[in-house]
């Protein structure tokens, strides 16, 4: 299986988890507000301090974002890009957000595919501070209650990045067992989840949310995405009995690479490694 050398040593614990509670609902993202703001007033008006979203259609402007890039200094194993600011309406695809807490306040980590007003087809890391909604639309949250994604120094990849941590309980209205996950580097993305359910004795789950990066990426129609570096959102996923009997994790994503390639599809069980990290929650449904 493929692998990107990283800064750091890898910690012992490869799959960082909390369980919590949770439940799935839907919100809309109210125009002219920050993007930031906007999620947080989601979340927060079902009792919510944080959890995961996924949308599709929706309208961006102004608007800032960076593309995955290789590094420059080799302090890290992949970078970010200069950042971009389109001008006028941005109009989104889909993608999926991570909302927690960095440096002590609301924060998000939100990856997407959208169409720029000039026409150009793009995607990438979304910046919470220069984001705003220019449009109001419709988006699928999972609030989760009692863990928290908090942006803590990452000494293997030298980032920070989002991880769940134990929070205290809101006593926000709850509908499931739940658990928020972020996945280390050099794993492969679906074998570490079928090995996560496993253990956990988790027999069906649905993933919400999915924000990372995979090396590269090999789907199951056939394409295949070289470049090493990519900014990756999960469209939808699920782990489940597969014909065999063993669990298997179905991942469709979409990702931009590092030149600017756009890939969209279901990952190939077993050639799919994470390069950075990946950050979901998995509702248990059996």
């Amino acid at each position: 299986m493929r692998s990107i050398k990283q800064p750091g040593e890898p910690v012992a614990e490869r799959i960082q988890w909390v369980e919590a509670r949770g439940r799935a609902f839907a919100f809309r993202l109210e125009a002219g507000m920050p993007l930031l703001e906007a999620a947080r007033r989601g979340f927060a008006a079902e009792g919510f301090s944080g959890g995961v979203l996924n949308f599709g259609h929706g309208a961006l402007g102004p608007f800032a974002y960076v593309m995955p890039a290789l590094s420059k200094t080799g302090e890290n194993a992949a970078f970010y890009s200069e950042t971009f600011r389109p001008q006028d309406v941005t109009r989104l695809r889909l993608g999926s957000l991570t909302l927690g807490r960095r440096d002590g306040a609301s924060y998000f980590h939100c990856h997407g595919l959208w169409t720029e007003a000039d026409g150009r087809a793009n995607g990438g890391h979304m910046l919470p501070e220069e984001t705003v909604v220019a449009e109001s639309f419709e988006v699928a949250a999972f609030g989760i209650d009692g863990a928290m994604f908090t942006a803590e120094p990452d000494p293997e990849t030298n980032f920070k990045l989002f991880g769940p941590l134990n929070s205290r309980a809101t006593g926000a209205r709850t509908t499931a067992r739940a658990f928020a996950l972020r996945l280390r580097p050099n794993q492969d993305f679906a074998g570490a989840l079928e090995g996560f359910c496993r253990g956990h004795g988790i027999r069906h789950a649905k993933i919400h949310g999915g924000v990372g990066s995979t090396i590269g990426a090999r789907f199951t129609h056939g394409g295949v995405t070289e470049p090493f570096a990519t900014e990756l959102a999960v469209t939808t996923g699920t782990i489940a009995s597969g014909r065999s009997g063993a669990l298997e994790a179905e991942l469709d994503v979409a990702l931009v690479d590092y030149t600017g390639g756009l890939a969209e599809g279901r990952l190939v069980r077993g050639d799919n490694p994470v390069l950075m990290t990946m950050e979901l929650v998995l509702e248990v449904l059996d």
